[in-house]
This record gives structure tokens, C-alpha cells and sequence, in this order.
């Protein structure tokens, strides 16, 4: 099942008035910068020198509240617990939080639930558990805000309940805007919240509050000592959970994140450099990349098939010699991970290509499906198909699963119509979970596909490639990779610079990988002249080995500017993200 053919978005040109306005700066990362929305002249500033730009916590709503009643328990001594979430987002919610609360003195016992057995989010049972331990205080992090009933219900146990989540909040037709009844909710998606920047991550959001209990003790100090560790602490756990979660890296969190890089490659975290070496990276070379596709995977993995107290425990563990078998276990459950999904991802493609019917939203339930896995399966799928994707297993006498969308389709706001067929959902635009009684299914599927259909139906469903700006390859250089670098950390909002180079000729070819998945060229620009003329690049096409047998011996490639090391030595290569018959010749 080849990828869906993509729509190459070619940003148009800056005005020459724009670009006028920076003639400090190369015209390439004028372009690439105003395509990301980048403009404002101290935008731009604080976007290439790395200043930071953080806001005061207190405009948070509910954050002025949240520190005077964390101040209060450090000041008469109670029990405080902290409900973190499974993922690498929650569980680097719940490290940093917990950290900095012991570090007020407080005691603190941390909460994350299991996937399997709980699910997503507060649950009754957890409640009870939390109150027995004495808890007085309860403080989510990533997750709550749509826990409506079972912070009530927390509540009426005795126990204070402060929310930080980013999560969308519930919507009704006929009560609007519904946050769960907590002393503070602090989440900046919520109505008449004055907090400048929206997208920060459940662990930003963590931070946030340590920083403003931090600079509340410095002010005036109610601990009985003082504060054993300070914000820079924090910060690669803010870079771990940011990226992991694929948070935008713009704004705030491009500044958190680019601090946070910082403390990743000091690796003073004993967790954090375990990792490193089980991955063989080396520190003072982690870059968001890095995080996005080696360490956040590790620390995902232990909340998707085992527990997330081993991510957990990898992170606070007191030194390398607790910490390396932690991490040795973490890099044994990705592989496993990796494993599982390739495999539910092929029984996926099968259920799809033996019903024949081409639908605008597909949702494929299996018994045999771990949970761990589902939504990565529904991922491979939405991308795969360019269409909305929901993946579940079927336990008992219900379904529970996640849900993968494209831009077009709002997936929460598709659930939030179907919540009287559901047990629990939640989520974001792109991505979500559900659980439905097995016996409401068929016409939760049937509901959904009448949603997306109504949505859909008529509209070009292509995934669009946006292309930053069409280059000759032989202005591609050292230089210009450098140039690029500027833009790091790359991620979320703010992608690696993708660029196109049209009419190239194809010198050789070849497939790669386990199953030749993969596709490499050797390529030249035949129109070229100068210094650069008649030199070969190297390009490798991950994913593209489809195109082996029908490919052009001209070809359009759009494709990202990398450095290639191997066994030394360093070459400049072409990362593919698309190919297409050459429109020149």
C-alpha cells in the first residue's frame, strides 16, 4: 500500500519589501522565516539568538490560586500527591513537578496510571487509592481537565484538586466551556485565560507552575530550607516531554526547548545519560531530532507495554549504576515496540484491502491489538491513507482505542458528537482516545463515517508537502547548511526547512532496507553550469522504494539538506520527502 501522492505546496516568493527589512540576514532564511510566520522583527531576534521569551506564570488562570495552596501545604506539612499520565509528555510532567515540590519540602507521592488497566486520565479507583495514602492535595499534570466527574468525586473524599492540562476542554451545545469543579484548573486553551502563548505541553505547563512556586519562595520563603535545586534543573525534562509530545517549537517552547537541549547534553541527569549510552548517542550531539525519534520513543515505550514507572524511575534514578539497567530496559521494549507495530500496522493494511471500500474514515478494531501500540498503528494509517484513523482492541464488553486524524478533520470535535455512544474519549484535533461498549460500535462507526463524509466529501484529500522554496542544487554547500542550522531546534510548526530542486537527472538507483522499502539515487542537475556543474548528490527516499520500477530518468525531489557521517567522514546528502515526474526537462 504505497503512500498517498502529496500535493507540493511551493511557498510563493517574500516581497522584496519584506525581505528589505533584513539585510542582515541571508534572503534563504528571510524566506524560510516568513513562511513559518516568523516576521516581527524581534520575533526573528529572539527566534536566531536563542533569547529567551518566557511570560510571567501568574497570567496563567488559576495559577495564583494553584501557588497559594501549594504554599499552604508546605507551610502545615500534608500529604501531596501527583497524577501524572503514561506518556513521555505526563511522565516528565510528573518527575519535574514531583522534583520540585520535595524540593519546597514537601511530600509528595507520585500517581501515574497504567494504560491497560486504567486508562487515560483520573479514575475513581486511583481516587481512592491517593486518598488512602493521607493526600490532602492533588495535582494533575497532562492530564484532568476533562475529568469532570472524578475530580468531583476527589473532591468529596476530602481532597483539594489543582488541574494543569493542555488538552482541549469539553464543550457542550447547551452549557459551552466545562472545566472540572478543582480549586485551580490551569490550562490557557480555557475561556478568558490571559496567558500569551497557547501550545505549551502538559510538562510546559508543569513548569510553569514550578516557576511560579520557585519565584513566590524566593519572594518570601515559607520552607524550612532552602531550595535544593533551581528552574535550569528542570529544563531537559521540558525538552524531553515538548518534543516527545510533538509540541509546536515556536514561541515559548522553542526558547524552553533550545534551554532544555542545553541541559540534555551536560547529561547531568544519571537517567538521561543511561539513555544516551543505550542509544549510543553521544552527549553534547542531542538535537530535537534526537529526542523525537530515540529518546521519546524510549520513554514512551515503558507506559506501552509494560509500565510507565519504569520511564519514571529512569529519570529520578540517584545514579548511573540504578540508572543503566533501567535503560537497558527501556531500549529492550522499543525494539519490541517497533516489532509490534510493524506487525499490527500489516494486519491493518490487510482488514483495509480485503474490504475494497474506499471510505473517508477508517476504524479497525481487533482483538489481537495491544494497546500500547494502537495509536501508532493509527498513525501509519492516517498517513499511509490521508484519512482520518481510529485503531482499537477489542477486551470484554468494550473497545478502547486511539484515533489519528489529518488537518482537514477535527477527531475530538468528531468524538465530542458521539459522546452519548462513549464511555470516556479525549484528545486534541489530531489525535485522541476512546472507549465504546462493544454493543454501540457499529453505530459509532457508522456515526463517525456519516461525520466525515458530511466533511470530506468533495475536497481534494491529498497530504500537502509544503516546500519551502525551489533551489538549484548547485547552490547547496556547507554553507547553506549551516545557514539551516539557524532554524534549529526543528519539530512541530517548526519543521526542518524542506527544499525543492526540479528537472534532475537520475544517475543510478537502488532499493534499500529489510524489504526494500527504502530508495537511493545518485542524481545530477544536467542544466547546471559553474563550479557546480556536473557533481553527483547522494539522496536516500525512505519509504519510497515503491518507485522503483517507474521511475523517470528526470525527476522533481523535494527533500530536506543533511549530514551524512559514516565511519568518519561527512558528506552532504538529500533526505527525500517526495518524488515526481520532472515538469521540465
Amino acid at each position: 500500500m504505497p503512500p498517498t501522492l502529496k500535493r507540493w505546496n511551493i511557498r510563493p516568493l517574500v516581497p522584496p519589501d519584506f525581505r528589505a527589512r533584513f539585510p542582515h540576514l541571508h534572503p534563504l532564511l528571510v524566506q524560510i522565516l516568513h513562511n513559518r510566520g516568523v516576521i516581527d522583527p524581534d520575533d526573528v531576534d529572539a527566534f536566531l539568538t536563542g533569547r529567551v521569551r518566557v511570560d510571567d506564570p501568574l497570567r496563567l488562570s488559576g495559577m495564583a490560586v494553584a501557588v497559594e495552596r501549594i504554599r499552604r501545604a508546605v507551610r502545615e506539612d500534608e500529604p501531596v500527591a501527583v497524577y501524572g499520565d503514561f506518556d513521555a509528555d505526563g511522565v516528565t510532567s510528573t518527575v519535574l513537578l514531583v522534583q520540585a515540590l520535595r524540593a519546597l519540602g514537601l511530600r509528595v507521592t507520585p500517581y501515574i496510571p497504567h494504560r491497560v488497566d486504567e486508562g487515560y486520565g483520573l479514575n475513581f479507583g486511583a481516587m481512592d487509592k491517593v486518598a488512602a495514602w493521607g493526600a490532602r492535595l492533588v495535582i494533575t499534570v497532562d492530564c484532568g481537565v476533562r475529568s469532570l466527574e472524578e475530580v468531583a468525586y476527589a473532591q468529596g473524599l476530602g481532597m483539594d484538586v489543582i488541574v494543569t492540562d493542555h488538552h482541549s476542554i469539553v464543550h457542550s451545545p447547551e452549557r459551552g466551556q466545562e472545566l472540572p469543579p478543582a480549586l485551580a484548573v490551569i490550562n490557557p486553551k480555557q475561556a478568558g485565560d490571559r496567558y500569551p502563548f497557547k501550545d505549551l505541553a502538559g510538562v510546559g505547563l508543569a513548569f510553569k507552575l514550578a516557576q511560579a512556586l520557585f519565584q513566590a519562595e524566593r519572594e518570601d520563603p515559607v520552607a524550612a530550607a532552602p531550595l535544593s535545586l533551581g528552574e535550569a534543573d528542570l529544563l531537559d525534562l521540558v525538552a524531553l516531554g515538548t518534543v516527545a509530545d510533538l509540541a509546536s517549537l515556536l514561541g515559548e517552547n522553542r526558547s524552553l526547548v533550545q534551554r532544555g537541549l542545553v541541559e540534555i547534553n551536560r547529561a547531568r541527569r544519571p537517567g538521561v545519560l543511561a539513555m544516551l549510552d543505550e542509544a549510543r548517542l553521544s552527549p553534547g550531539r542531542v538535537d530535537a531530532t534526537a529526542i523525537g525519534f530515540v529518546l521519546g520513543p524510549r520513554l514512551n515505550a515503558a507506559g506501552r507495554l509494560a509500565s510507565a514507572s519504569i520511564a519514571y524511575r529512569l529519570l529520578t534514578a540517584p545514579d548511573a549504576i540504578a540508572a543503566r539497567s533501567i535503560a537497558i530496559k527501556l531500549g529492550e521494549l522499543n525494539r519490541k515496540r517497533q516489532a509490534l507495530t510493524q506487525r499490527f500496522v500489516a494486519v491493518a493494511r490487510q482488514r483495509i484491502e480485503q474490504e475494497r471500500t474506499k471510505r473517508y474514515i477508517y476504524l479497525i478494531d481487533d482483538a489481537q491489538f495491544e494497546h500500547g501500540v494502537v495509536g501508532l498503528v493509527a498513525g501509519r494509517l492516517a498517513e499511509e491513507l490521508y484519512r482520518p484513523s481510529l485503531v482499537a482492541r477489542v477486551d470484554g464488553e468494550s473497545t478502547r482505542g486511539s484515533a489519528r486524524s489529518i488537518p482537514e478533520f477535527d477527531i475530538i470535535a468528531a468524538l465530542d458528537e458521539c459522546r452519548d455512544l462513549l464511555l470516556r474519549h479525549g484528545g486534541h484535533a489530531a489525535a485522541a482516545g476512546f472507549t465504546v461498549a462493544n454493543d454501540r460500535l457499529p453505530e459509532l462507526r457508522a456515526r463517525l463515517e456519516a461525520l466525515a463524509e458530511a466533511q470530506l466529501a468533495g475536497r481534494d484529500l491529498r497530504p500537502v508537502l509544503d516546500i519551502d522554496v525551489v533551489i538549484e542544487l548547485g547552490e547547496l554547500d556547507w554553507a547553506t547548511q549551516a545557514l539551516l542550522a539557524q532554524l534549529e531546534p526543528c519539530g512541530s510548526a517548526n519543521p526542518q526547512p524542506v527544499l525543492a530542486s526540479l528537472g534532475l537527472e537520475v544517475i543510478s538507483k537502488s532499493q534499500v532496507g529489510l524489504e526494500a522499502q527504502h530508495l537511493k539515487l545518485t542524481v545530477r542537475d544536467p542544466r547546471a553550469f559553474g563550479p557546480g556543474s556536473g557533481q553527483e548528490w547522494e539522496a536516500i527516499a525512505f519509504r519510497h522504494g515503491h518507485w522503483y520500477g517507474r521511475l523517470p530518468r528526470t525527476v522533481d525531489l523535494a527533500y530536506t539538506l543533511e549530514c551524512n557521517e559514516f565511519t568518519g567522514a561527512r558528506r552532504l546528502q538529500l533526505n527525500v520527502k517526495d518524488i515526481r515526474p520532472a515538469e521540465v526537462s
